[in-house]
């Protein structure tokens, strides 16, 4: 009987713990501006601890079944425990959430007018990373991107040829295949595809399309190129964790 009312009155604090680390203002402020009301009154979006919305007018829209808290900005589901509190959203296109959908801590995501970003069920972004898409960028189903990595569809300024003139392609979709399991540091430039259940090592640049060299593949350096074939995240053995990481 002890046991028990320790178990109850631990597990009571851990999640007055978890709530008190949500920014209510911003979650309700979020989801009753950019939700029709049946959806906003779900919380199907939350947003902890500091995060600055320096804009959010674009469309973003939820596709599936809507739960609360589905959608984590600053989730605090990895090891580190502290905030800088840097997070920032501009939103001026459109982002699709295709399900459940994790930020870690320190994030920015921008997506530009007339851009589009959709992100799949289960997929998710770590600590410190950065999303910026000015034409497309597409993560699949638990498409996982480890801390400080970084997705980026554009250079940013126009670059040339400088014997010819040629003016080069400023940006370029990002097609990211579904379980990828993409670890720290790692940065992914315009045009990237990835195939479906591809590794991509620490500290690679992700810079062409990968995808003719199959499935269940090791990817990596500067720029990836493929390490090993016949290799893969254990999705199936991980499911339930990485299903409890999003409950709440």
């Amino acid at each position: 009987m002890i046991r028990s009312s320790y178990r109850k009155c631990r597990s009571f604090y851990h999640k007055l713990q978890f709530y008190y680390t949500v920014n209510w203002i911003k979650t309700l402020y979020f989801n009753f501006k950019k939700f029709p009301f049946a959806t906003a009154k779900k919380l199907p979006v939350f947003f902890y601890n500091k995060v600055k919305f320096t804009s959010i007018e674009g469309d973003i829209k939820i596709e599936g079944e809507i739960k609360k808290g589905m959608i984590g900005f600053g989730q605090p589901y990895e090891m580190n425990t502290r905030h800088k509190g840097i997070a920032e959203i501009i939103i001026l296109g459109k982002i699709t959430f295709k399900g459940k959908f994790q930020f870690g801590k320190d994030y920015l995501v921008f997506v530009g007018e007339n851009a589009s970003c959709e992100l799949g069920n289960m997929a998710s972004m770590a600590s410190n990373g950065k999303l910026i898409c000015t034409e497309k960028i597409v993560l699949g189903d638990y498409a996982r991107l480890g801390s400080e990595s970084q997705i980026i569809d554009t250079n940013f300024h126009d670059m040339i040829d400088t014997e010819t003139g040629e003016k080069f392609k400023k940006s370029a979709p990002i097609f990211i295949g579904n379980y990828n399991f993409i670890s720290n540091r790692v940065t992914i430039q315009k045009g990237t595809k990835t195939p479906d259940f591809c590794t991509i090592a620490s500290n690679s640049l992700s810079t062409k399309d990968y995808t003719s060299l199959g499935n269940n593949i090791l990817i990596g350096g500067i720029p990836a190129s493929l390490i090993r074939n016949n290799i893969s995240r254990d999705w199936q053995g991980e499911k339930k964790e990485l299903d409890d990481f999003l409950t709440i």
